[in-house]
């Protein structure tokens, strides 16, 4: 199995789009498949080296490592010769209309409350009529000529597809200007890296349909497809960088979420299961399943992950942050289940190293409990012999007992569990901060 990612490098990764390289990446590696990457930068006017440099550091902070990588800039011969295969088998045809006359045909076919079908007007256009349309000083885009009849395919998402090739336009490969649109491009590297799945969105069934027949010209095997419904904003705006979706170099630079997070968040976005805090990719992709994505399009809330994030930081080992956080395993241990980033230790951590500002209202309450404090060396079990004590003597309870302590110990009122700070705290700063050192 060979899958591959396809970004254009016009604009930056946001989360609707990483998630089909997130889904592509745990799909593959399920299977003891092949991922690659593959940048589509035949539109080299908006295609910028920085943006391609962005979309890369963006999956390999995610952890999406490839096994492939190619530029289609850099393929140019290839498709050229694709193109001259396709005219010569009479396939590919040129067509004279300029952008008002396709306009006028569209607004015809719409007022006739019809789709829009190109008439084939120009095909095969005559030498006398191409040489007329040239001395006119037009340019012709070139059409891909469907055969007639039924397309046909078995899509992992979808079910059973099925088009007449007569309901669809020829569609454009070649713009005026002999620039390469997608259509063709993606299916000559599909063939050439021998690409065996495809999974995008339900946008593309569409071109789907066409990209079957243009595999057939070019003899190439016709990969499965599997077209995914789109993920919607909270109240199901399209998600897109100009429409404000969060873009993943953003996110990374905010520091809030953990990279699990978001894989974790988009790998199972639109299946019954929902997002589940998965620690590894190794942990996520081994539970990946294709056919537990729904046919709905499903709702993106990125307040979820930021919830979602608090349970990923809660599960994490030790080792997965230790070169982040300057703790030992002990204190990360016991600071972790109050933590909704990993960038929150160091505030828990003061309450630990300091430096602590004790609040104490009532220094005769601070004074006896520190003499109450059990001898020997402190463990867990201290802080429920030293709070029964420190309740027998002063006759506080409850919040009246509990809330003073935590206060003069670590200067809050809410945090890790007490019973777990007292032996990191130790017997000296315990007693320094009860004003009693």
């Amino acid at each position: 199995m060979r899958v591959r990612f396809a970004p254009s490098p016009t604009g930056k990764l946001h989360l609707g789009n990483t998630r089909t390289a997130v889904i592509n990446w745990l799909f593959a590696k399920r299977h003891g498949g092949e991922f690659m990457l593959r940048i589509d930068d035949t539109d080299l006017e908006r295609s910028t080296e920085a943006y391609r440099e962005g979309i890369e550091e963006d999956l390999k902070w995610l952890g999406l490592d490839w096994d492939f990588y190619a530029k289609q800039s850099e393929r140019f011969d290839a498709y050229d010769a694709a193109r001259d295969k396709l005219i010569a088998m009479g396939r590919l045809y040129p067509c004279y209309e300029e952008a008002s006359e396709l306009d006028l045909m569209r607004k015809t076919a719409s007022l006739q409350s019809k789709p829009f079908i190109y008439n084939r007007a120009n095909y095969p256009t005559s030498a006398e009529k191409e040489a007329e349309y040239k001395a006119q000083g037009r340019q012709p885009h070139w059409r891909f000529a469907l055969n007639p009849g039924e397309i046909a395919w078995e899509d992992s998402a979808r079910g059973p597809v099925k088009f007449d090739a007569e309901n669809i336009s020829d569609p454009v490969l070649i713009r005026g200007d002999g620039s390469y649109l997608y259509t063709l491009c993606s299916v000559l590297d599909d063939i050439d890296f021998d690409c065996t799945h495809i999974v995008r969105g339900e946008d593309h069934v569409t071109n789907t349909a066409t990209q079957v027949q243009i595999f057939e010209a070019l003899g190439g095997a016709v990969p499965q497809f599997a077209h995914l419904p789109l993920v919607t904003g909270a109240k199901g705006e399209k998600l897109s960088k100009s429409a404000g979706a969060l873009g993943i170099a953003d996110l990374r630079d905010e520091g809030r979420l953990e990279p699990i997070t978001i894989t974790s968040f988009l790998g199972r976005l639109g299946t019954p299961d929902g997002p589940q805090p998965y620690q590894d990719l190794g942990e996520l992709s081994g539970s990946f399943d294709m056919a537990k994505f729904g046919r709905s399009s499903p709702k993106m809330d990125t307040e979820e992950l930021y919830q979602l994030n608090a349970k990923v930081v809660r599960g994490l080992e030790f080792d997965a942050v230790k070169d982040r956080v300057a703790a030992s395993a002990e204190q990360w241990l016991a600071i972790r289940p109050n933590l909704e980033q990993v960038s929150d230790a160091s505030t828990l951590l003061a309450m630990i190293n300091g430096p602590v500002e004790p609040v104490i209202e009532d220094a005769d309450f601070a004074k006896r409990a520190a003499e109450l404090l059990p001898d020997g060396e402190l463990d867990e079990t201290s802080w429920k012999t030293w709070t029964t004590a420190v309740k027998e003597a002063t006759g506080a309870k409850g919040k009246a007992l509990f809330m003073p302590l935590r206060l003069a110990l670590t200067g809050l009122a809410s945090g890790p569990e007490m019973a777990t700070l007292v032996p990191l705290l130790g017997r000296e700063t315990i007693l320094k901060r009860l004003g009693a050192a």
